[in-house]
């Protein structure tokens, strides 16, 4: 069963339930953050790299600490790069079946490979984006009371079913907002056509006018920089 339909429903139900969470920019503005979860892989990720370069585009990477501690050169090439970097847990378990203890060590462990692949402090990573969008309102309590911001999406093309190129295109495209937040993913799920995907997706948006920007951009703007918008990540 694909849950793509769910989540254009999902959005304006959740976003005012949880005004903490960053759910989408402003709506004002042609800003955009495209996002990519699951990550680093010693594949797919350079692949995607290399459209992201030809287009000049700031993306946005939440990270799997196994992942980087498998990957730290390419965890280290997309931070040299300038992109933007967020946890996405240590091994993708969903937060609410988690302990409190295990919570926070799983992204204290991702923060320390960041630190160890590049050089990042932990207190410059504190976006965190819940493995499968899964959490309880006891789980941004705890998020809020370690310092970290929580990061969903709006635009979620279900990219890690398959459904084929065309297909997750064109369900971004008929979501696209001002102030969206695009989710795909460089991992093991979805990853395979992630860097095609973007070679096709990113020259339309561009074309309509949208400009791409970072996480930390798009709290800022809502928040300004006296709100929790000020936590810088690079």
């Amino acid at each position: 069963m694909q849950f793509y339909p769910l989540f254009p429903v999902l959005h304006p139900i959740l976003k005012p339930r949880f005004p903490d969470c960053l759910w989408e920019g402003d709506r004002n503005s042609k800003l955009i953050a495209l996002s990519f979860d699951d990550g680093p892989h010693p594949q797919y990720t350079p692949q995607l790299l290399k459209v992201l370069d030809r287009y000049n585009i700031t993306a946005n990477f939440f990270w799997l600490g196994a992942c980087v501690n498998r990957s730290p050169e390419i965890a280290k090439d997309i931070c040299d790069r300038g992109h933007w970097i967020g946890l996405h847990g240590y091994d993708h378990r969903n937060f609410p079946m988690l302990t409190p203890n295990d919570l926070k060590q799983s992204l204290e462990k991702t923060q320390v490979a960041i630190y160890q692949a590049c050089n990042l402090e932990p207190q410059q990573v504190r976006d965190v984006r819940p493995p499968n969008g899964l959490f309880t309102p006891k789980t941004l309590n705890f998020l809020h009371q370690w310092d970290y911001r929580t990061v969903m999406w709006s635009v979620v093309p279900e990219d890690w079913v398959r459904p084929g190129v065309t297909a997750v295109v064109q369900r971004v495209l008929k979501n696209i907002n001002n102030g969206s937040i695009i989710v795909l993913h460089d991992g093991v799920c979805g990853g395979e056509d992630v860097a095609e995907i973007a070679q096709v997706l990113i020259p339309i948006l561009l074309q309509q006018g949208y400009q791409f920007v970072t996480i930390d951009t798009l709290w800022q703007q809502l928040k300004g920089t006296n709100g929790r918008g000020d936590k810088k990540a690079k």
